[in-house]
């Protein structure tokens, strides 16, 4: 598990440039996941949403892949949560 504070930009199905905040990236499965955090608003994405995509690398670098399994999205989602509430936790530990 990485944490980034990195902003990525994507370009949506309508060619729009949308800019994400990069909370994480984490194995799962043996696949790379990122969860992002839109900055601005996106059409089907709440204020307070994660987006989990699966990272996949090539010859042109690291492509962002939308996860369409639903069953696979939420086992994903499962994860990052488990791993986003390890994280806060060691945030408080550290505090105190």
């Amino acid at each position: 598990m990485e944490e980034e504070n990195t902003i990525v930009e994507l370009v949506d199905e309508s060619g729009n440039v949308v800019k994400f905040d990069l909370v994480m990236t984490f194995d799962y499965e043996g696949k790379r996941y990122a969860a992002l955090l839109p900055v601005d608003e996106v059409e089907n994405v709440g204020e307070d949403e994660v987006v989990l995509l699966e990272v996949v690398k090539d010859k042109s670098g690291e492509n962002f892949v939308t996860i369409d399994n639903p069953v696979l999205l939420d086992e994903v989602f499962d994860e990052f949560i488990e791993l986003f509430d390890e994280m806060a936790d060691d945030d408080e530990g550290e505090e105190e």
